[in-house]
């Protein structure tokens, strides 16, 4: 997730660029960069690092011009560099495209580029877009932009600028956000509000496949046949410190609500309708590799240490390998059993976890295989493992982890799913079941989230409980010790997360009159014996909410309340579920007044033992 800001009218463009990024710095923070059209040229200035390197930059090498676009950046392709920041131009530099979004056909069209006489600077997939409009130009740039458009796949949001014609600005989107600002004399597209509300509160929202032609005195905006088309102009009333959040109360529950897209971007790529494979980007992990492994390590922390907990599962149910998931900050001090024959899958949304770090370089001298599951491109886990699997979340702002979560999960079923394919312990038609499952989840998770004022209804009424207790079996007891460590670390509540079958075994002395309980019950084989452990804690006064998947009616006659998720594949539920416990977590907190996106005592990214 990245993102855009476009400018053009009478005032000078760069100041404007910049200060539409500070709005957006939260879509991306590891690189930034405009492109101003002075009259002659395009200059193009862009830098790795925070956008405060890039204003520094054009305060000592200014740049006068009233079209200008600009860009800042959460790497996909290539890591975190001058080169690799956006804009990107053609050769001649006289196209300038920025992106946000993935072009998941690049590679392709790139090969076909350079058998065409085309080089290429960096390794993203945005510079391909700006050298195919200079290869399919036809003298007239939107017709161009036009042609180009169906040669690409996957999703984008793109702003584009011509010396060939200066006297437009032209913005497209498919599946990544872009809005269009009006103005007098002046005209704006971005990635979202925030970036221009300074200079408009009149806003166009693009619908996928929309083009939008900005002159400074007219927008004009095409649909998929090119045809020219009305919309109705939306006007914000949103303070801009409301704006920066999309018009959300906190962070939290901007990211809850992002889960549809981070999970489909993720799976982006990598699980194709019509293949019957996982597409690792470039990781090497054939049947060959993987016969000269005999144990599997999942190294992890707090959040990601439970999205290992499900890869432990998955991993096991499909290719029958063993799996020890370790809490890394206890890894390195039990002389792990670790040698040239283990892979060892280090789990950090950050990428710069301290004691996720040193897990992996302890198993890295002992000649470990280091495969990384990290959201963020260029940090030190990803610099430093054998292979990186990227979630394709976006920036996470909040500290309670959510669609970094969801992502971890996605990427763990994949390579779960590829691990069996090559060893061949699951057949095609398993893989099929499973892979169709995952790919419906983001339209699952979309549905569920139109139902959160039932959430919130329910957190109105339970915020003040002194205790919480989440009970599950299987997956759903992993899953149950996510969604206590949410509702604990923003509402500070206390609670614990129990497998059932445990109950007896001591924990049900807790149980009391009023005590709250959250029951999962969507494994199907062990559905049952959680409705017994339901009983068990009603007969001793228990409030008892159950999440269940639909048609699971008789679990009505058990609990007090039912959330229900869509029916899906039983291993692939934790995805469905979470969502509705970091809404009880989420609403919880905001009805007892604690700072949700900065709980006490916490840190987004604990760089410290």
């Amino acid at each position: 997730m990245c993102g855009i800001v476009g400018y053009i009218g009478n005032k000078q463009a760069a100041d404007i660029l910049i200060d539409g990024l500070k709005k957006l710095e939260y879509r991306g923070y590891d690189s930034a960069g405009i492109a101003v059209y002075n009259g002659e040229k395009i200059k193009v200035q862009k830098y790795k690092g925070r956008l405060s390197v890039l204003e520094e930059k054009v305060k000592e090498n200014p740049v006068q011009g009233t079209l200008g676009i600009g860009h800042t950046r959460w790497a996909t392709h290539g890591a975190p560099s001058d080169i690799n920041s956006h804009p990107h131009s053609n050769a001649s530099g006289d196209i300038v495209v920025v992106h946000n979004g993935i072009i998941e056909n690049y590679m392709e069209l790139k090969e076909e580029l350079e058998e065409e006489g085309y080089t290429f600077k960096s390794e993203t997939d945005t510079e391909v877009v700006a050298q195919l409009l200079d290869y399919l130009y036809t003298g007239d740039i939107v017709e161009t932009v036009q042609k180009a458009l169906t040669r690409l796949n996957g999703s984008y949001a793109l702003g584009i600028i011509s010396t060939r014609e200066p006297d437009k600005l032209i913005g497209v989107r498919k599946d990544s956000p872009l809005i269009v600002g009006v103005g007098e004399g002046e005209n704006f597209i971005a990635s979202d509000i925030p970036a221009i509300l300074k200079h408009t509160k009149n806003v166009y929202f693009l619908e996928n496949n929309e083009l939008v032609i900005l002159e400074k005195d007219q927008v004009t905006i095409l649909n998929k046949k090119g045809k020219a088309i009305k919309k109705e102009i939306f006007e914000v009333n949103w303070s801009i410190e409301d704006a920066e959040k999309g018009g959300y109360r906190h962070f939290m529950l901007k990211e809850i609500e992002e889960q549809p897209k981070a999970l489909k971007d993720t799976m982006t790529s990598r699980l194709l309708e019509d293949q019957d494979q996982v597409i690792l980007d470039q990781i090497k992990l054939g049947k060959k590799e993987l016969q000269n492994i005999n144990r599997i390590f999942i190294v992890a922390c707090g959040t990601a240490y439970h999205a290992g907990l499900v890869g432990k599962y998955a991993i096991e149910r499909f290719a029958r390998i063993p799996v020890e998931t370790e809490v890394a900050s206890e890894f390195r001090y039990k002389k792990p059993i670790v040698d040239e024959h283990s892979l060892v899958i280090v789990v950090s949304q950050s990428g710069e976890t301290a004691d996720t770090l040193a897990a992996l370089r302890l198993a890295k001298e002992k000649g470990a295989r280091i495969l990384a599951i990290t959201n963020v491109i260029g940090s030190t886990v990803s610099r430093e493992a054998d292979n990186v699997l990227y979630t394709w979340a976006g920036p996470e702002i909040a500290v309670a982890s959510t669609k970094a979560y969801t992502t971890q999960l996605i990427c763990m079923y994949m390579l779960a799913l590829h691990i069996a394919l090559e060893l061949g312990t699951i057949s095609v038609e398993f893989f099929r079941e499973i892979r169709d499952a995952l790919k419906q989840t983001p339209q699952m998770v979309e549905e569920i989230l139109k139902h959160k004022h039932d959430i919130q209804k329910f957190a109105d009424h339970n915020f003040n409980t002194n205790s919480v207790f989440f009970l599950g079996r299987g997956l759903d007891y992993y899953t149950a010790m996510e969604g206590s460590l949410k509702l604990k670390e923003i509402s500070y509540i206390h609670s614990e997360a129990y497998a059932a079958g445990e109950l007896k075994h001591g924990t049900i002395a807790l149980i009391e009159k009023g005590t709250l309980i959250i029951a999962l019950a969507t494994q199907q084989e062990l559905y049952e014996k959680l409705l017994s452990n339901m009983k068990e804690v009603k007969a001793r006064g228990a409030h008892v909410v159950a999440i269940a998947q639909e048609g699971h009616e008789e679990v009505k006659k058990v609990a007090d309340e039912v959330f229900y998720i869509p029916r899906i594949n039983d291993h692939v539920t934790p995805v469905t579920i979470i969502p509705i416990l970091q809404l009880i977590a989420y609403y919880i907190a905001v009805a007892r007044g604690t700072d949700v996106d900065k709980p006490r005592n916490l840190a987004k990214s604990v760089t410290v033992e």
